[in-house]
């Protein structure tokens, strides 16, 4: 599998170039070094392609993934933006070799777009994956009590703190806009680390500046469990796991594993849900939500908070009286064009609020990042919902 992800990526670097270079570069009369200058870039890519590859071990990646995404974020700045180019100016060949045109449309298409391509990429790698978007939902439902009409929420999700390293006073930006919001609750649905829970140290500070009249409560997303690190035995994931709950119920959080809370209102109530991550095989599936919600059966408006955005249709919609479920996990991919993103092809609820006879899903594309360090539309999220009854 890993030899074929690497001859694709080398077919994606270097096949490009020799059309570029050969259509564009070898015959003009730009001197030889600077011909050479042209393939330095993909000869010094390819070069760290190999040592990724093959030089590298799984632990190694995790240990130095920062230096890794910002690796794979120059591969991509300069593979995509020619990989376009060439793709879009093929179309030339048969005006130029059977219609025998001189102009070439598709070149200057290609460049143009390929010049775009550039733009999101660097733009989304320096200032997008920092671009905090305040995201204001307003959420009616017929079975909200009255006390709760106005009541304010702000979701946040999968901030991969391991991500943020060296970059704490935009962490701390985020905080403040949370709060700037005056909530009366804040919930956070999951993915609070990449691996290990010692990725938090030096930024619990910073995190226990949350606050909510009702709280900051918590779940646990599929990072947080540690699956993706290779521990040495099963004991250090349990402990890694422990030493989580731990920090976060240092830094004031209450998280919520398969249980639930009353929340208290001007005289009215709702119910609170959280449950540990669900998920299909490669995640894992250890949220119960018939045990997160015996005891609330009686009680109108019930509010679940699960990661994976796809237990909505597979256990809360058939098996629940759920009315407003939020969730996280997909990033939106870190990259959609307005209401579009890639992550539709996986998760077809990717990114905002969906709806279903009267029960809704909201999925927040995440604050942190994880792998590439970028984000482009689907820009780092604070989602703020007021509720309404109807």
């Amino acid at each position: 599998m890993m030899q074929k992800i690497f001859l694709c990526l080398t077919l994606i670097l270097i096949l490009p170039d020799i059309f570029i270079y050969k259509n564009y570069i070898s015959g003009s009369q730009i001197n030889t070094f600077a011909k050479c200058l042209y393939l330095l870039p993909s000869f010094l890519l390819l070069a760290g392609l190999i040592y990724l590859f093959y030089f590298t071990s799984h632990d190694e990646i995790i240990e130095r993934s920062q230096l890794v995404g910002w690796f794979v974020m120059t591969y991509f700045i300069f593979a995509i933006p020619k990989l376009t180019f060439t793709l879009i100016s093929l179309f030339d060949i048969p005006l130029k070799y059977i219609f025998k045109q001189s102009f070439t449309p598709f070149t200057y298409a290609g460049f143009a777009a390929a010049v775009i391509w550039v733009g999101i990429l660097v733009y989304g790698s320096i200032w997008g994956k920092t671009k905090f978007d305040i995201k204001p939902v307003t959420y009616q439902s017929s079975l909200l009590s009255k006390g709760f009409d106005g009541y304010k929420i702000v979701q946040l999700s999968d901030i991969h703190i391991g991500s943020w390293k060296g970059n704490g006073k935009a962490l701390l930006e985020a905080v403040e806009l949370a709060n700037a919001q005056h909530p009366d609750l804040i919930v956070f649905t999951g993915d609070l680390i990449n691996n290990k829970a010692t990725e938090l140290e030096g930024y619990e500070e910073t995190l226990s500046l949350l606050k909510a009249k009702d709280g900051v409560y918590s779940i646990l997303g599929n990072h947080d469990y540690g699956p993706y690190y290779k521990w040495k035995t099963p004991q250090e994931q349990v402990d890694n796991l422990i030493s989580l709950k731990k920090k976060e119920a240092g830094i004031g959080w209450i998280l919520l594993n398969n249980e639930h809370r009353i929340l208290h209102h001007n005289g009215d109530s709702i119910a609170l849900i959280g449950v540990e991550n669900w998920g299909e095989p490669p995640f894992s599936g250890k949220g119960d939500l018939k045990k997160a919600i015996q005891g609330v059966e009686d009680i109108p408006f019930k509010l679940l908070l699960s990661h994976n955005p796809s237990h909505w249709r597979k256990k809360v919609l058939p098996e629940s009286d759920v009315a407003l479920t939020l969730s996280g996990h997909t990033h939106g991919m870190q990259l959609a064009f307005g209401a579009h993103s890639l992550a539709s092809l996986v998760y077809p609820q990717w990114g905002g609020l969906y709806s279903q006879k009267g029960r809704s899903l909201y999925v927040n594309v995440g604050l942190g990042f994880l792998g590439l360090p970028f984000r482009f539309g689907a820009w780092p999220e604070i989602t703020v919902i007021t509720l309404r009854s109807k």
